[in-house]
């Protein structure tokens, strides 16, 4: 922990009016919130979600976590609310 002093040094920061962020990557940083859901899957659909990831070297949940994402953007285009 610093000291008071040290600390005081930061109490009259101001930022910059502009920052150049061209070389940016967005989102670099970010992980979106992972909520943990039990659902059950039929056997057949299961496995080939596990083949389908195995193939592509991905973890299964992520490539579940795919495919709703793309249908969900699929519906939010055809019924935007």
């Amino acid at each position: 922990m610093k000291t008071l002093e040290e600390r005081a040094k930061f109490d009259d920061f101001e930022l910059a009016d502009h920052y150049d962020f061209t070389g940016g990557i967005r989102g670099k940083f970010y992980r979106p919130k992972k909520t943990t859901a039990t659902f059950q899957l039929d056997d057949d659909i299961l496995v080939f979600l596990k083949k389908q990831a195995s193939e592509k070297h991905i973890a299964y949940q992520a490539l579940v976590n795919a495919v709703l994402r793309e249908y969900v953007s699929k519906n939010l285009q055809k019924h935007p609310s």
